[in-house]
């Protein structure tokens, strides 16, 4: 199956700070949400319970090996939230945009096995966090402690987290303004940046 969304589209939104979702019948809408959600990229401290286990290396973390697995994991319905809006046609175009560097996975391995990770849109100095999943406990947390490494590393300037949950909160996010957000975006994505561990 062949996405009917552009990758042009798909692009020019997110580099306007607008980004889809899909509703329970594929279904896709767009949202620009005011206050914006953001992780400071250099505020960000893992708790004092999850540093044992990367001091361990519990987990082998990998980049952009299984992309469409981690989505496809990331599409799977939760008990937590309900809520599913990673459509088919998103997981086929986000898979298009990896093919051609404008996404990417970080994945967290145990025996071989992907067992965690997380996804997002990267454009520039920006990382748009699109989703995370976990089979064994503490590995996306694990994993977005790297991509934080990754996003450090390389001078990005902005990691977008859409709407404000529980989940996100534990990372430190925060809510600003749209325009302040905007203006993130632009110096962002203006950036050249590389995401390499």
């Amino acid at each position: 199956m062949k996405s009917q969304l552009e990758i042009t589209t798909l692009l020019s939104a997110y580099c306007q700070g607008i980004f889809p979702m899909a509703d329970e019948l594929g279904e896709i809408s767009w949202f620009c949400p005011d206050p914006r959600t953001i992780i400071p990229i250099d505020t960000y401290k893992p708790s004092k319970s999850l540093r044992p286990i990367i001091n361990r290396n519990t987990f082998e973390i990998r980049i952009n090996e299984q992309f469409e697995q981690v989505m496809r994991f990331c599409a799977l319905p939760r008990k937590d939230d309900g809520g599913v809006w990673i459509s088919e046609e998103l997981i086929q175009a986000f898979t298009q945009l990896h093919k051609i560097g404008f996404a990417h996975s970080v994945e967290a391995y145990q025996n071989n096995e992907l067992v965690g990770g997380l996804y997002g849109v990267c454009i520039g100095g920006v990382f748009f966090g699109e989703s995370m999943f976990s089979k064994v406990s503490n590995s996306s947390k694990v994993a977005f402690h790297y991509l934080i490494q990754i996003l450090r590393k390389n001078g990005f300037v902005l990691l977008d987290s859409q709407f404000m949950n529980d989940n996100v909160k534990r990372y430190g996010a925060i809510e600003i303004p749209k325009k302040e957000f905007d203006e993130l975006l632009h110096v962002g994505i203006n950036k050249k940046c590389e995401f390499t561990l």
